[in-house]
């Protein structure tokens, strides 16, 4: 069974949440404030964090920083719908997706499960060789990516999004199209996501690696 963690301070809508993800199968433990939700992180090491980004004390985008620099596990924000510049700021903090109030449980049970999806290691492709983009090499069998003869630590959405692009050089992926395959979306997203991400794999692989393509998507540049 797959534990979650829910920092949320309000607690109508935390045990409401807690009562529908047990429902759904997840054994759930909550916190209402960022800082004991960051020591109940640590002890328990959950499979997800679900995070409310208005909290108490430490709020959401400071606590899915502080578990992205401890932990790959996977961090879903709670946010209300007035705060996008809160959103985009988690997401850049190190949050892997994001739902906004007020949020039915089964869709966030939804998204739950799709990010424990993601959080599978990625696929390999033992019949696949090395491949190299300029100064960025990628090998799909080992899952390894290098940068000038230094190893990148991509984080497991990072990893996916290069393979999506690896796998298409000079391919447009629009944003839908790598929604559904990378955040395994089965309905239509905030596209935001992608871009943030988008905007964190750069910084890692190179700026000028991956192209804008305006009104369409992104490439990988061959």
């Amino acid at each position: 069974m797959h534990e979650v963690l829910l920092v949320e301070d309000d607690e109508m809508i935390r045990e409401a949440t807690r009562l529908t993800l047990e429902s759904s199968g997840y054994a759930v433990r909550t916190a209402a404030d960022g800082t004991s939700g960051l020591a109940l992180f640590r002890e328990q090491a959950p499979d997800v964090a679900v995070l409310d980004i208005m909290l108490p004390g430490l709020n959401g985008v400071s606590l899915a920083g502080r578990i992205r620099e401890e932990s790959g596990v996977p961090v879903l924000l709670i946010s209300a719908r007035n705060d996008p510049v809160d959103v985009v700021m988690g997401l850049e903090a190190g949050a892997d997706d994001y739902v906004t109030k007020p949020f039915d449980g089964m869709v966030l049970a939804a998204r739950i499960r799709a990010l424990l999806r993601r959080a599978a290691p990625a696929e390999r492709r033992p019949d696949s060789t090395p491949l190299t983009f300029g100064d960025l090499a990628f090998d799909p069998q080992t899952l390894d990516v290098c940068r000038e003869g230094r190893p990148l630590a991509l984080t497991t959405t990072e990893l996916k999004l290069l393979q999506m692009f690896a796998a298409a050089p000079g391919t447009v992926l629009t944003r839908d199209l790598l929604l559904e395959k990378v955040w395994d979306y089965a309905w239509s997203g905030d596209t935001r996501v992608v871009d943030v991400h988008i905007r964190r794999l750069r910084c890692k692989i190179g700026r000028d690696r991956i192209e804008t393509v305006r009104g369409f998507g992104y490439k990988l540049r061959p």
